[in-house]
C-alpha cells in the first residue's frame, strides 16, 4: 500500500522529469528564436529602418514574432501587433485568388483570351499577332507582354499623379501602348496586367474590386482589420508611417493614400496578425478546411504555386552555366527553389514599405515581414536586407527536406 509521503515523492520526480523534458525542447526553441530576433534586429539596426514587424508560423500557428521601432516619427508611437503596414503588391496574390474563385464557378477559364472582358484592350498595338492570343494565364503569371509601369512614364514629374485614379485614364493610354514580347515566351512583371485581372473582377462579379475581395476572401478569414487604401476612421491610429532614406536623409511618404485604379494590384493594408490569418489559409489546415474551401479549393490553390515559366534575366541568359532556376512564376505566386525544398511567397514595395512573405506548405511553415522604411543609399538597403533576411530564416528557421 502506498503511503502518502511515497505518493508525494513520485509526484514530485514526475515534474521534474517533465520539467527537465520541457526545458530541453523550450531552450532549443529559445536559442533558434534568439537567434532569428538578434540577426532581424541588428540588420533593422544597420540599415536604419523606422519601423518593423516579423511574425513565424511552425505547424500552422505563430510560434514568434517581433515588433521593432516606430509606427509613428514624430509622436513616438512604437510598432505593435496592431500596426498596419502597407503590402503593395502582395495585393495582386488576392486578386489571384479572385481570378481562381471566378474561374472555379464557371464564369471564365485561365485560357480565355483577356480581350473578351476587356474589349477596350482592342486598341493596344501587338507586333507579335491578335490582341486575342493575350490569356488571363499570361497575366497572373507576368508573361502576357505589358509594360510593368501602370504609366508609360516615371512619375518624375510634380504634375504626374501617384496613381491612376480612374479606368478611363488607363483607357485613354491603350492606343499608345503595344506588347513587348510575345506573350508566353518569357517572363516580365506586369502592374498594367494585374489592373486589367481587376477590371475583370469587377465586371463578372458586378462588385466594385475592394468590395468583391472583401466579401470573399477578408471576411471568411476574419480580416476585420483589413482593408483597401484609405484607413476607415477607427483604424487610422493603427496605420504605420512610411519612410525613405536617401543620401543619409530620412524622408517621410504620403500617409493614408490611395492607390487609386491600381487597386488590385497594390491597394492592401493591415496589422501582421490579420495576414497570418491569410498565410494559415495559404498554408492549410484541416481543422479550418470547411471555411477555407468555400473560399477557394486547396486543389485550386495547389495549382496556383505550380510554375508556369521561369524567372530568367538577360544577364542569366548569357551565363556560361545558362539561367538560375531557383525562381519561376506560378499563377500570382512566386516559387523559389532552395536546397531541395519549394517556398511560396511574394513580395511588396510602395510608397517606402518593403514586405514579403514566404511560405512552405508541405511542412504548414512560413514568415512574413514588413519594414515601413525604404533605405536606398548605397550603405543602407533594406532590399539587400530583405534578401538577407530570407536567406537566414531558409536556413535557420524552415525544416530541411
Amino acid at each position: 500500500m502506498n503511503t502518502p509521503n511515497a505518493n508525494s515523492v513520485r509526484i514530485v520526480v514526475c515534474v521534474l522529469l517533465i520539467s527537465i523534458l520541457c526545458a530541453g525542447v523550450t531552450g532549443q526553441g529559445t536559442d533558434q528564436m534568439t537567434g532569428i530576433k538578434r540577426f532581424y534586429e541588428t540588420g533593422l539596426e544597420k540599415n536604419g529602418i523606422v519601423g518593423s514587424s516579423l511574425f513565424l508560423i511552425s505547424n500552422g500557428e505563430v510560434v514568434d514574432h517581433d515588433c521593432y521601432g516606430l509606427a509613428r516619427h514624430a509622436t513616438k508611437q512604437s510598432v505593435d501587433e496592431n500596426t498596419a503596414f502597407h503590402w503593395a503588391s502582395i495585393t495582386k496574390t488576392f486578386t489571384a485568388i479572385a481570378i481562381m474563385q471566378l474561374r472555379d464557378r464557371g464564369l471564365l477559364k485561365l485560357d480565355d483570351p483577356v480581350v473578351k472582358y476587356v474589349p477596350e484592350l482592342s486598341a493596344v498595338h501587338d507586333p507579335w499577332g491578335p490582341i486575342d492570343a493575350i490569356t488571363i494565364r499570361h497575366l497572373l503569371s507576368h508573361s502576357s507582354g505589358f509594360r510593368s509601369a501602370t504609366w508609360p512614364w516615371g512619375g518624375d514629374k510634380s504634375w504626374h499623379p501617384f496613381e491612376p485614379t480612374a479606368w478611363s485614364q488607363i483607357v485613354a493610354m491603350l492606343p499608345y501602348t503595344d506588347v513587348e514580347f510575345k506573350p508566353g515566351s518569357r517572363y516580365s512583371y506586369s502592374n498594367l496586367g494585374v489592373v486589367f485581372l481587376g477590371q475583370i473582377i469587377q465586371r463578372l462579379s458586378g462588385d466594385d474590386y475592394e468590395v468583391y475581395i472583401d466579401k470573399n476572401i477578408l471576411k471568411p478569414l476574419e480580416m476585420y482589420r483589413t482593408y483597401f487604401d484609405r484607413a476607415p476612421y477607427h483604424l487610422v491610429k493603427y496605420r504605420s508611417e512610411s519612410f525613405v532614406i536617401s543620401e543619409a536623409k530620412l524622408t517621410e511618404q504620403p500617409f493614408d493614400f490611395d492607390t487609386g485604379i491600381t487597386v488590385s494590384n497594390g491597394g492592401l493594408n493591415s496589422p501582421l496578425t490579420d495576414m497570418v490569418k491569410y498565410l494559415k489559409f495559404l498554408i492549410g489546415d484541416q481543422s479550418r478546411n470547411e471555411v477555407y474551401e468555400q473560399i477557394l479549393k486547396r486543389a485550386s490553390l495547389e495549382e496556383m504555386f505550380q510554375p508556369q515559366i521561369k524567372i530568367t534575366t538577360t544577364a542569366e541568359m548569357a551565363a556560361p552555366n545558362g539561367p538560375d532556376d531557383k525562381e519561376s512564376v506560378g499563377l500570382g505566386f512566386f516559387i523559389r527553389q532552395d536546397n531541395g525544398r519549394t517556398f511560396i511567397g511574394h513580395s511588396g514595395d510602395q510608397n517606402g514599405f518593403i514586405s514579403h512573405f514566404f511560405i512552405r506548405p508541405q511542412t504548414r511553415e512560413g514568415y512574413i515581414v514588413s519594414f515601413n522604411t525604404n533605405a536606398v543609399d548605397a550603405n543602407k538597403n533594406t532590399r539587400r536586407l530583405d534578401g538577407e533576411l530570407r536567406d537566414y530564416l531558409f536556413a535557420h528557421f524552415f525544416k530541411r527536406g
